[in-house]
């Protein structure tokens, strides 16, 4: 596997894949990789001939008292993790190399709406500093295909709107969410929790499979099922920032919707989690 630090060097590369007749796959990350991680390179293999991934730990999309500074950075390890799962290159930039201007003076891109709810309303300004450094990673890698997990179903649905919008003719992958065997959906924050926190952790996963059962037997008062989500995520020691039932593109539900999605995010300790669960209703 390939590892490389340079624009020039990534883009020959690519060019050198392209010109042989290769499709081009990509996967963006911060590092600190999970077996999450792993199956979305392995489905990018699936759709392409040649599978570049990235590693920068992107300083726009934390909040000024978010991890950043902590945010756990493990490169010698992620690499070999990517090569075994079947990469062909590692894209691991400096933040100079990715925002050679200011950030205070970068070009940003930003989803307005869809990036303003949910997520958006609990951590301003993160998804223009996602949209903005994947934005920037497609026009340095030009993909014919991304892979993205579902755990993050707002930022996947963000992604595929910037694309739509901005007319890029990529393929947006996404992949469902990977968990522990106790339901806890895999993060690479998961690493913050202690031990007492992480036998605590599956309630998350639990309750929204309680809110989905809900939903199944035809329970239809989404404000009411969301506070009581709430209230036992509390009895359990978590602290929701909110509970969601929404359309799978993150509108309000009707009533005579077959597919929802419940999304969530709570705080456990000082560790901030998010899970979503789909919901077919027939």
């Amino acid at each position: 596997m390939l590892q490389t630090d340079s624009i020039e060097s990534l883009r020959e590369h690519v060019a050198i894949w392209r010109a042989a007749g290769a499709r081009i796959g990509f996967v963006p990350t911060m590092g600190n990789l999970h077996a999450g991680h792993v199956q979305l390179i392995e489905v990018a293999r699936t759709h392409c001939e040649r599978v570049v991934a990235s590693i920068f730990v992107n300083p726009l999309q934390f909040g000024p008292n978010e991890d950043f500074t902590r945010y756990p950075r493990t490169p010698e390890a992620d690499c070999a993790a990517l090569e075994s799962a079947g990469a062909d290159l590692v894209f691991m930039p400096s933040v100079a190399t990715m925002y050679p201007q200011p950030l205070e003076q970068l070009t940003r891109v930003s989803v307005p709406q869809l990036g303003d709810i949910l997520e958006g309303a609990h951590r301003p300004g993160h998804f223009d500093g996602v949209t903005t450094v994947v934005a920037r990673l497609f026009n340095l890698v030009q993909p014919d295909v991304a892979v993205f997990g579902e755990k993050d179903w707002q930022q996947l649905a963000i992604i595929r709107r910037m694309v739509d919008d901005l007319g890029w003719p990529i393929d947006i992958v996404g992949v469902p969410t990977v968990r522990d065997a106790d339901g806890l959906a895999l993060s690479s924050r998961n690493a913050y929790l202690t031990a007492a926190q992480r036998a605590m952790a599956p309630s998350l996963a639990r309750t929204l499979n309680e809110v989905a059962g809900h939903l199944r037997v035809g329970e239809r008062d989404f404000a009411a099922l969301e506070r009581a989500a709430t209230l036992v995520l509390a009895e359990d020691g978590l602290r929701a920032d909110y509970v969601s039932i929404r359309r799978p593109d993150l509108r309000e539900p009707h009533l005579g919707d077959a597919q929802l999605i419940i999304l969530a995010a709570a705080w456990l300790g000082s560790t901030r989690l998010i899970d979503n669960l789909p919901v077919s209703l027939g």
